[in-house]
């Protein structure tokens, strides 16, 4: 094995281990870059995303998450799979809050932060909401994929509308 010199060395080790589906590797990786220093924010968001995706224990990757906020506010990878991980775990205050740090960060893919709060409000029923977060979503897409997907999200969620709307029925006697 090589030996790696810096943090910012590690730091890419991990993520091509990562890359090449060896998540317990990275995990050692990461996890030395902490020892040896704490501040890196980034490791805490690569922690975060592998208890998440590939541990599902969602409370040590919230933890990681908002380590790597703390550490590193102007990072913008860590706010997409953080908002994600609060729509699972429905935390609505939260999700809020860090929605609002996500758009007040440059380099944040604003159209994912909509598009994930969308399917927030969505999965919470508020069909309101999510219309809205869905259509800031494609005024903030860029690209053919997200508007197909954007589009298909919209659509969507108007047949839920139309799924769960009440039906009014109008009887009339015949006299």
């Amino acid at each position: 094995m090589d030996i790696l010199y810096t943090t910012e060395e590690k730091y890419l080790e991990a993520l091509e281990e990562l890359n090449f589906g060896e998540p317990p590797k990275a995990l050692h990786l990461l996890n030395a870059i902490i020892q040896s220093d704490p501040e890196y924010a980034r490791a805490y968001c690569s922690l975060g995303n592998i208890y998440q995706d590939k541990l599902k224990n969602y409370q040590t990757a919230g933890y990681y998450y908002k380590k790597c906020i703390e550490l590193e506010p102007e990072f913008p990878d860590t706010y997409l799979p953080y908002l994600r991980l609060l729509s699972t775990l429905e935390m609505p205050r939260l999700a809020d809050q860090i929605f609002a740090q996500a758009l007040a960060t440059k380099g944040v893919c604003k159209c994912c932060i909509y598009e994930q709060m969308g399917i927030y409000a969505e999965q919470d029923k508020r069909w309101e909401a999510a219309n809205e977060f869905y259509k800031q979503a494609l005024l903030n897409s860029t690209g053919i994929e997200d508007k197909s997907a954007l589009h298909d999200n919209l659509q969507r969620l108007k047949d839920k509308k139309r799924l769960t709307s009440q039906v009014i029925y109008n009887f009339q006697s015949q006299d």
